[in-house]
């Protein structure tokens, strides 16, 4: 019977307190959210915990949901917000680091950048600024719509439009210093 009920249902019963709704849910939409913090992050780690701190944040989330908007765009809201949060407190933690000299952050730059599996694409998409990452992200990566992605961005369907335009023009520029 679960497997027919509409996401919105199982989320309203999900904030009442209903576990095999709440299952549900997760189990519908585990994996997108896993891919989405994965293109938001840029690392299987970094993602990987992402997604576990929205899914234990996601129970009391949940009693904020009224339904207006899809499920499914709601998430992926409370996903995009989530790496927000995650990045300031991590430049945060930057900031306070300095303390600790030049060595230690030389030594977390030298880190992120040897990381294994990080192909060219990737690499110039985390030299975007991160609203163009985040358009990147819902639109090429999650295939959602510009109406859709615009939703979840809380900006129009021309900011949108033109945040992709820009990404395409900074790769290409990326593109072509490197080739010189």
């Amino acid at each position: 019977m679960r497997m027919r009920t509409g996401d919105t249902e199982l989320a309203l019963a999900a904030s009442g307190g209903d576990r095999e709704a709440f299952a549900s849910l997760l189990g519908r939409h585990y994996d997108r959210l896993f891919r989405l913090c994965f293109r938001l992050t840029g690392r299987q780690a970094e993602a990987e915990d992402l997604t576990q701190d929205i899914c234990l944040a996601l129970p009391t989330k949940l009693m904020r949901f009224r339904g207006e908007a899809r499920f499914s765009t709601w998430l992926y809201r409370v996903a995009v917000n989530a790496s927000h949060d995650r990045r300031r407190r991590a430049a945060t933690r930057a900031r306070a680091a300095d303390g600790w000299g030049d060595w230690e952050v030389n030594r977390r730059a030298t880190n992120d950048e040897t990381a294994a599996g990080l192909s060219w694409l990737q690499q110039a998409m985390t030299a975007l600024p991160q609203d163009l990452r985040d358009t990147a992200a819902l639109t090429m990566g999650e295939e959602m719509t510009h109406a859709q992605a615009a939703e979840v961005l809380e900006v129009s369907e021309g900011t949108v439009s033109w945040r992709l335009s820009e990404i395409r023009k900074r790769l290409k520029e990326m593109h072509e210093r490197e080739m010189q």
